[in-house]
């Protein structure tokens, strides 16, 4: 979660005079939960302009039509805040509790962070404000015995992943499968090839020239400071294979950045470990002609997974932990088999998982080389990726997410 900046002059915008609807407040202290966020808004705002929308939230939030009454999202933490986040996270809620009682909202929209965001659905709930939660918290892969408080604290749990829906309603949790974000807006193939042919050593005959392999390193600094030290020596490993060699396609690589800050991190990370590879190259802020552009792709585990699975491009995917408290505490609380997303929506292992992973780079080359000198596996896998990305034909999620939030606070104001 992430601590917000406060706003010292108030909003920069308000909603729209005349409106007589009561408003609907966002929460979100991510930038993953602006992301999520901020096409719900701009929908509930064209379909109800007389609707007030208001956040604690980020910048595409604010885009969107929100009323930002504090920005949020810049400096995620990932895992326990210290006792200086928790401070501040209180004084946070207060403010919070404050503006309910002036505002007196029909919904709080918490959009994932549950950590954050339990204690302000419970202010909310206290209030008579209806709950409904955009993005399912996690408690299907750790900690379920907080399936509880969910339900004390949501009147709808909107579900990103297929089988969370079945899972949320047989305990008692009212829920419903969207969609995903992502799945929204139809890939634009020309592009993305036209892209991906600006690219070094790309070949459109996927058996032409050296292999092309796809880094994806993550985007939080903790993600990259564990993960890309790993990715790059799985490459320098994969570069030696002598196999490869004698196919006449040694490997050449891509590091995948979000954006161009990113990028900077990586270049300095890649610097204190022994230089940028000969090879490899950089790309940021366009991941979709990067997936097009690789043959095979090397991930850290999290959303860009899908990504990878809707162009159907074979994954090896690996999270670096830390051993001791994985044991010490992870391994009591963690409830679900599998952690990467493909391999959560099709039920079973249809990509090669190390999460969580405690050793070196050697097992990710050597589960690379395992797919690059296997026709068949890699084929099966190509078509795994396919069924899973067919699991959301069909829908969009900020649709969707809108329909069921408009739904709930005219039954809560008829």
């Amino acid at each position: 979660m992430s601590l917000p900046e406060r706003t010292s002059s108030g909003p920069t915008n308000s909603p729209r005079s005349g409106a007589t609807k009561r408003p609907i407040l966002f929460t979100a202290f991510e930038p993953s939960g602006d992301d999520h966020a901020a096409p719900v808004i701009a929908e509930i705002i064209e379909r109800e302009p007389g609707r007030p929308v208001y956040a604690w939230g980020g910048p595409k939030m604010e885009a969107a039509g929100a009323v930002v009454v504090e920005r949020t999202g810049e400096n995620a933490v990932m895992g326990m805040p210290g006792l200086a986040k928790i401070r501040e996270h209180k004084q946070i809620n207060a403010r919070i509790r404050r503006w309910m009682a002036a505002h007196k909202p029909v919904l709080h929209v918490p959009v994932d962070s549950p950590a954050a965001n339990f204690p302000i659905a419970a202010m909310a709930k206290a209030n008579g404000t209806g709950v409904v939660h955009l993005v399912a918290p996690q408690v299907w892969a750790w900690g379920s015995w907080r399936v509880a408080k969910l339900r004390r604290l949501t009147d709808l749990v909107l579900c990103l992943l297929p089988f969370e829906e079945g899972w949320f309603t047989t305990r008692g949790v009212p829920a419903r499968f969207i969609g995903h974000p992502l799945f929204d807006h139809e890939l634009d193939p020309k592009r993305v090839l036209e892209k991906a042919k600006t690219l070094p050593e790309f070949s459109n005959g996927e058996q032409n020239g050296p292999w092309r392999i796809g880094l994806f390193p993550g985007s939080r600094p903790s993600e990259l400071e564990k993960n890309f030290p790993l990715l790059l020596g799985a490459f320098r490993e994969l570069a030696t294979c002598e196999k490869c060699k004698r196919d006449g396609r040694a490997p050449v690589a891509m590091v995948v950045a979000v954006n161009e800050a990113v990028e900077d991190r990586l270049r300095q990370l890649a610097d204190r470990h022994g230089g940028v590879p000969e090879g490899v190259s950089f790309i940021a802020g366009d991941t979709d002609s990067a997936v097009r552009w690789a043959e095979i792709a090397l991930v850290v585990s999290g959303t860009v997974t899908l990504q990878i699975a809707r162009q159907a491009r074979p994954m090896v995917v690996f999270y670096k932990s830390n051993e001791f408290l994985y044991n010490l505490i992870g391994r009591w609380i963690v409830s679900t088999r599998y952690f990467t997303l493909p391999n959560l929506i099709a039920g079973t292992q249809v990509v090669t998982e190390m999460v969580p992973h405690f050793g070196g780079s050697e097992p990710i080359a050597m589960a690379a080389r395992t797919l690059m000198t296997d026709p068949a596996a890699m084929a099966a896998q190509v078509q795994a990726l396919r069924d899973v990305a067919g699991r959301f034909d069909g829908l969009e999620a900020s649709q969707a997410a809108t329909d069921a939030i408009l739904e709930q606070a005219a039954r809560r104001e008829a």
